[in-house]
């Protein structure tokens, strides 16, 4: 197997070529770079690695502007001391995402998980990137919204997901409620939203409402098919379910 180190620690770099020869003897690095613009320079003149370790920050920048100056082919194993780029990391070619100082038991399983996705994705000495992308996306969890930052007057509160019963469009705006009444403006269309909560708690049942699944006291037949639903918190609109939507809210409802 044949790896590309970039790395602007020197002490990073002897630490990983340890481990890594420990792993497995056979691994060559054929190649170690230290910033964006060496990097990009060592991929446009050499052919593919098998496997790259990056780390996150190097002295000139984030490494995620490697993939904007040039064709990257190679599967990614992400380094970095900041767990805050993992989500960022897993959207170009990462198998893998290791927090320093890397332990060689966790490396170990990185390298694994690599030569078992190559089996199932790739043969010979390439891969197909395209294949081994889609299952990397299958087998990541998805992460959802866990709070959301609101103006309450003149200060900033913190309120939990947990505490939301739903979420609301009026006069272009985008509110929510949460359990215990308290209606605040928050800064996310109801499409944007869409995409951040789980959707086993909620739904979109139509354009202007997104609901938990514990805010539906009641639901009721209404007229073309439709369904009217009574909300807990309560609140003073008419909201309904379309005909075309009835359906999948049913499934969901009986999951």
């Amino acid at each position: 197997m044949q790896v590309l180190i970039i790395e602007d620690e020197p002490l990073g770099v002897e630490r990983l070529e340890i481990q890594l020869k420990e792993i497995d003897p056979f691994i060559q690095i054929i190649g170690i770079t230290e910033s964006i613009q060496s990097s990009v320079t060592w991929l446009e003149q050499h052919a593919p690695p098998d496997l790259i370790f990056m780390d996150i920050e190097l002295a000139d920048g984030q490494s995620f502007e490697i993939f904007r100056k040039v064709i990257v082919t190679s599967p990614v194993i992400f380094t970095t001391s900041y767990d805050e780029y993992a989500l960022q990391a897993f959207k170009v070619n990462s198998i893998d995402y290791l927090l320093k100082p890397i332990k060689k038991e966790e490396l170990r399983h990185s390298i694994q998980k690599f030569r078992q996705l190559k089996q199932l994705y790739g043969q010979g000495p390439s891969l197909d990137i395209e294949k081994l992308v889609i299952g990397l996306k299958q087998q990541q969890p998805k992460e959802y919204r866990s709070r959301f930052l609101v103006k309450q007057g003149q200060r900033y509160v913190s309120v939990e997901v947990a505490e939301i019963a739903y979420f609301y469009v009026e006069e272009r705006l985008t509110f929510f409620k949460t359990w215990n009444k308290i209606r605040y403006v928050v800064d996310y269309s109801l499409d944007e939203l869409e995409k951040m909560l789980s959707q086993e708690d909620f739904n979109r049942i139509n354009k202007s409402f997104i609901v938990h699944i514990k805010a539906i006291a009641h639901i009721h037949s209404y007229f073309h098919g439709k369904l009217k639903l009574e909300l807990s918190p309560s609140l003073d609109k008419e909201v309904l379910v379309s005909r075309e939507s009835a359906t999948s809210f049913k499934r969901w409802m009986g999951k």
